[in-house]
């Protein structure tokens, strides 16, 4: 009863199935997106559509247990259950960060834990989706022999990891050198080849591009609508886990835009299927070494800008030629959207002092962290409002970026909540003192 298919962005005659080889518009090479048949949708009313998905949460029932597949007809409503490739993804915490809230002058502050997922990362909402419908159209006969992306770490563990679910080989490009070691070694433990080029990740994207023109691999990175359809969920989830009321704020720290064209899909849909009535605003977060959609945004998004994204400790965001920046522009324009930036020092010290309240954020969260302090302090973000900060990763992937900061080594940060371990002899007496004097502060 319910379709979707592929269609311009920029508003070009045509449509294309979902299970068609095809990434890009063939008439203006711009990015494709997926249309839903919302008058089909609107046969259930905004309530009706609650019910079902309440009535799906939390199910062991396969595939609707998903915190993505729970909106199964939200996402790909006539992939076939069978050939749905999930890890149970999504359905992951909303943490109350009161003790941070109130340090910085939002009480009602909130972390949604995206990274608490199956390869620790968002990344995994919008592979579930691609693989699954990779795996049906190669049941349908598409010549498809493997499934390839670029990468800066969490999309390659992602790819590697559904695609050895799937059975179905997969190939990475990251920029060697330039990723974590445990995001490295993800798509190597799930069998996937792991090419390390020597460049930076927009350099692994033109690579990709040029070889998945072969329609025997196929083209995994967020240029890839189906990706969206997955990410979409978070805000539909956050949502619903605040049981249907909206929030006034959302954070996301941005690279290639994806994340953030997704969600502001997601929650347009909600508010035209009659679920939620108003929309939230967005922020999208970005390190000051890679920051043209924050350069753009200060042109009031006259231009795509493209820079040299300079060495950041939010490496999975270093991206200066952003593939999503036309949906992300139109996103934040509709959501009366704010991008802002972070230095090195500011998406450092965000991060730890969001760890002293009980969080264990990486990098990428400290830069929405660190632009959500300066939007407090610059008055744009009220006091009575409630925030919700996207997590995109988890922390342990970034282990060495704690370490190093909590041994006072990171390059151009002063680490004013360095809280390295004391060394001391085994001597009672030694640790009475040293305690007292902790104690004492």
């Amino acid at each position: 009863m319910y379709n979707a298919h592929f269609r311009c962005f920029r508003g070009c005659p045509g449509q294309w199935p979902l299970y068609d080889v095809i990434y890009t518009c063939p008439n203006c090479g711009g990015l494709l997106e997926v249309v839903h048949d919302t008058d089909a949708l609107s046969d259930r009313s905004g309530a009706a559509w609650m019910r079902l998905f309440e009535t799906r949460s939390g199910t062991t029932q396969f595939p609707y247990g998903s915190g993505v597949w729970r909106y199964k007809e939200w996402v790909a409503p006539d992939l076939r259950d069978e050939n749905i490739v999930s890890t149970f993804e999504g359905n992951t915490n909303l943490f109350q960060a009161v003790r941070l809230g109130e340090q910085l002058g939002v009480p009602d502050l909130w972390v949604k834990q995206s990274g608490n997922s199956h390869t620790g990362s968002f990344k995994d909402l919008g592979m579930t989706v691609l693989v699954s419908v990779v795996k049906q159209m190669m049941e349908e006969g598409k010549p498809i022999q493997a499934v390839a992306c670029a990468s800066t770490g969490d999309t390659s563990a992602a790819l590697a990891a559904y695609g050895a679910t799937a059975g179905i080989p997969t190939i990475v490009f990251l920029p060697q050198g330039k990723v974590s070691r445990a995001q490295l070694i993800q798509p190597i433990a799930n069998g996937a080849t792991v090419l390390a080029l020597d460049t930076d990740f927009d350099g692994c994207m033109r690579i990709v591009k040029e070889v998945t023109k072969d329609n025997t691999i196929y083209l995994a990175n967020s240029m890839n609508s189906l990706r969206i359809e997955g990410q979409k969920t978070v805000g539909i989830e956050v949502v619903q886990q605040f049981d249907w009321a909206v929030p006034d704020w959302f954070v996301i720290p941005v690279g290639n835009l994806g994340n953030v064209s997704a969600l502001g899909k997601g929650l347009l849909m909600m508010k035209e299927l009659g679920i939620i009535s108003k929309l939230p605003k967005i922020v999208a977060a970005q390190a000051e070494h890679a920051n043209p959609f924050y350069q753009s945004y200060q042109q009031g998004f006259a231009e795509k800008i493209a820079i040299n994204a300079r060495s950041t400790l939010a490496t999975a965001i270093r991206i200066g030629d952003p593939v999503s920046y036309e949906k992300a522009a139109a996103t934040l324009q509709h959501f009366e959207g704010v991008v802002e930036q972070a230095s090195e020092q500011e998406l450092a010290e965000a991060a730890a002092r969001a760890d002293l309240t009980g969080l264990y954020t990486c990098p990428h969260t400290g830069v929405a962290l660190a632009a959500l302090t300066k939007l407090i302090d610059r008055g744009v973000i009220q006091s009575h409002e409630r925030v919700v900060v996207i997590s995109t990763a988890h922390g342990l992937k970034f282990t060495q970026f704690k370490v190093s900061y909590h041994d006072d080594e990171l390059d151009d940060v002063a680490a004013r909540y360095a809280n390295p371990p004391i060394y001391l002899p085994a001597d009672l007496d030694v640790v009475r003192k040293t305690l007292d004097r902790k104690l004492a502060r």
